[in-house]
């Protein structure tokens, strides 16, 4: 009998190694349905191969997707060997930091970006400068086996250089929030699974959100400045699609890009129902010209946000759900006075994004 499963083993471990562990497992399971083969005839032949189909895909699940090595195209379009499992990361972006300790591997971490204050557990790093200006001895002096930077810049190209594993990761969507959560899945663990489970965890979440928004607050148009300038969140942002979601509208155009600089009279033509900004820029609105006029203004139809709230809001991570309940927090609390656009102007709100 035992010879029968070590067939079958040898046979299923050529493309798929098996730990020790599962491994025994695997032939006790096949022994314990050979001999029930044995001892109940042929007519329990297709009940007992349905069952061994089942727990084949049991215990296929505990065998990896991927192994290593894993091959990334980052968003600068290079192809990026890794070889092993990463064990010193370092990470020149928040929401690239958060992606890892999402994902359970907090304790890999050997360095961050001075932007970086989630989770708590992460204080006790080195900083090594931002994405755009990185202390690059800093970096090198800590050894990673992998930093994981923006897409923007060329400071991937200066640590490639220096030898160091380097992946170019920015996400600005929420199709890009999902791909980057099962991609750094890939590189830690040589599957993506835990980033699918990630994204799935997020994505109810925002549903949950959605559903607590009263029909009353849907149909209403936003604006959402996320820096001074001032930058906005367009619709082609993952903001302007979270705001969507929740049945609202950015005033900011797709064609204009996800976060573009915004002439301050384009927001008085617009006259948004409902103004999002951080703390520190609210008191000054009125003064700003033209804009003590907007309903939103005189109305106190605005929701400022502290830092805390703002890191959540502006960073496309796997916090994305929480700030999907701030938003929608935030356009249930305006909602008796939100303007509604004319019929056929509003868009759908997005269907939910598949992992």
């Amino acid at each position: 009998m035992r010879q029968s499963s070590e067939v079958f083993l040898a046979f299923f471990e050529k493309n798929h190694p098996i730990p020790s562990m599962k491994r025994s497992l695997f032939a006790i399971v096949f022994d314990v349905m050979v001999v029930r083969l044995v001892r109940s005839g042929t007519r329990w032949w297709w009940r007992s191969c349905a069952r061994w189909v089942g727990v084949s895909a049991l215990a296929a699940s505990m065998v990896p997707a991927l192994a290593f090595p894993v091959v990334v195209t980052d968003d600068q379009s290079r192809q990026v060997n890794v070889m092993a499992a990463p064990q010193r990361i370092v990470t020149l972006l928040p929401s690239l930091a958060e992606t890892v300790c999402e994902l359970g591997h907090c304790p890999r971490l050997v360095g961050v970006d001075r932007f970086t204050q989630w989770p708590a557990s992460i204080a006790r790093l080195p900083r090594v400068g931002g994405g755009l200006d990185p202390d690059i001895e800093a970096i090198v002096a800590l050894r990673p086996d992998l930093v994981l930077t923006s897409g923007s810049g060329r400071v991937a190209q200066r640590l490639q250089a220096l030898g160091l594993t380097v992946i170019a990761l920015e996400p600005r969507t929420l199709a890009d929030t999902r791909r980057v959560l099962k991609e750094v899945s890939r590189v830690l663990t040589g599957s993506d699974r835990d980033g699918t489970l990630a994204w799935v965890r997020l994505e109810t979440g925002v549903g949950n959100a959605a559903q607590s928004i009263p029909p009353r607050s849907r149909g209403g148009t936003v604006y959402f400045e996320v820096g001074s300038g001032p930058y906005a969140a367009g619709e082609a942002s993952f903001i302007g699609e979270l705001i969507a979601r929740l049945g609202a509208r950015s005033i900011v155009p797709a064609a204009l890009g996800p976060f573009p600089k915004i002439n301050p009279e384009f927001v008085v033509r617009a006259d948004p129902g409902v103004i999002l900004i951080a703390a520190d820029q609210a008191a000054g609105l009125a003064s700003r010209p033209g804009w003590a006029g907007l309903r939103a203004v005189r109305e106190a139809r605005v929701c400022a946000f502290s830092p805390a709230e703002g890191d959540v809001l502006v960073r496309a991570g796997p916090r994305l759900a929480e700030a999907a309940r701030l938003l929608a927090s935030c356009l249930a609390s305006k909602a008796p006075t939100l303007p509604t656009v004319a019929p056929g102007a509003m868009p759908p709100a997005m269907p939910a994004l598949r992992p």
